[in-house]
């Protein structure tokens, strides 16, 4: 037994996976403290879009450091903050013509969603969200109370109220207009439902199995939403920042929700950081009613310049596109030809590959485990694990990209 298993909760999980000392990371690799190397396809679960250690952004922070900035600042005036509001207004929210007030949270997604959850029953004076069915948002208990994984809402006996639950564009599409449910389900008044204060959603639920909201659908949400007086929340931790391809994820279906919740490589290098985009008239906040000790992660904010100043100099939207299509390709010609029970999601630079139709989650973790064994770290998701997600850094070149799919390629061969 090692000191981990001796000493540290039985909550352990990724480390379950993935069972090395790792010591160093460059890039799109992670070496373990007995030499080994591992292309990374996890990307700390969406939080190193810009892959590990970025030269650039790294550089700036070890600058910021070398000049005693400011470490810690709560919600002070800081000039790393200033940097930080600059930058975002100047490269996105400006050149998108979105009108955003920026909200800092406390460091983790979760605190971020609580804000979102709480300033939607304020404004609305409203208890009821709606959210969606295989929907992840986090594991605090508000946030926890939209995720629709009931295993991991098991520990939340009596405090998960509030939340209703719709069907989301998946296994329905044929034959059941969600939106059109939803539409009947507020005009009847004996449907039992009432009007929520928000609608919470993902443009592609990445645990729910990378799956992909259509365009219309989400053009129809936003329509309902406005039709209802409900907000529209869109939940950008995971598959926002470039992961799609745009750096918010909403853009492809040319919505405006009014609250976005920013996390994971908002923050550019996985210091911890978390956003909320407020339309203005929505900010009806008093002073310190959602506050916490670390909703100023300084170095952060120097790391999030950083970052959005590569975006600007790299071309990495376009860049994105480029591996998108690699992996379309890639996936659907040497994956799902393989077999017809083999299915296929995703956009940008998020995939899935969905082996459900083989039975339990029995493949998907040997196939994965065999790509750790061949020096690829790559997990799964989905209702009960059956799907290989495919998450690796954005900035990730095409040799490395290459050689993680031909691990991909042999592990099915080895496991089928």
């Amino acid at each position: 037994m090692n000191i981990f298993e001796q000493c540290e909760s039985n909550i352990r999980s990724y480390c379950r996976s993935f069972p090395v000392v790792f010591h160093r990371a460059k890039g799109a690799i992670i070496y373990s403290e007995s030499g080994g190397e591992y292309l990374d396809f996890f990307a700390g679960a969406g939080a190193l879009n810009y892959g590990h250690n970025h030269e650039y952004i790294k550089q700036k922070v070890l600058a910021y450091l070398d000049a005693d900035g400011i470490a810690h600042g709560l919600d002070m005036y800081t000039s790393a903050k200033e940097m930080f509001i600059v930058k975002f207004n100047e490269v996105l929210l400006n050149k998108k013509q979105l009108d955003y007030r920026l909200q800092f949270c406390g460091p983790t997604g979760t605190n971020a969603v609580e804000a979102a959850l709480k300033l939607a029953r304020k404004v609305k004076k409203r208890p009821g969200i709606f959210s969606f069915m295989g929907a992840y948002h986090g594991m605090t208990l508000g946030s926890l109370s939209v995720t629709a994984n009931t295993n991991i809402r098991a520990g939340g006996i009596g405090t998960l109220s509030n939340v209703t639950f719709m069907p989301y564009p998946y296994g329905f599409m044929d034959s059941f207009d969600t939106i059109q449910y939803m539409e009947s389900v507020l005009n009847d008044i004996s449907s039992g439902i009432e009007k929520p204060a928000a609608i919470i959603f993902e443009t592609v639920q990445a645990e729910g199995g990378v799956i992909v909201a259509p365009i219309e659908w989400m053009q129809r949400l936003r329509k309902l939403c406005d039709e209802h007086d409900i907000l529209l929340i869109c939940d950008d931790i995971q598959v926002g920042c470039g992961r799609t391809g745009s750096f918010f994820s909403f853009e492809r279906a040319g919505i405006v929700p009014d609250i976005v919740i920013l996390s994971k490589s908002i923050s550019g290098y996985g210091f911890p950081m978390s956003l909320l985009l407020i339309k203005p008239e929505l900010d009806i906040w008093e002073p310190g009613e959602h506050n916490g000790t670390f909703r100023g992660n300084q170095l952060a904010f120097i790391a999030a310049t950083a970052a959005l100043e590569y975006r600007e100099t790299s071309n990495l939207e376009q860049d994105v596109k480029i591996k998108e299509l690699f992996l379309e390709n890639f996936l659907y010609q040497k994956i799902a030809s393989i077999s017809d029970k083999i299915l296929i999601r995703g956009i940008g630079m998020i995939w899935g590959i969905d082996l459900a139709n083989f039975g339990g989650s029995g493949l998907a973790k040997d196939i994965t485990t065999r790509c750790f064994e061949k020096g690829l770290i790559i997990e799964r998701s989905g209702r009960n694990d059956t799907v290989i997600k495919l998450l690796p850094p954005l900035t990730i070149d095409m040799p490395s990209l290459k050689a993680g799919c031909s691990i991909i390629e042999a592990a099915f061969s080895e496991c089928l």
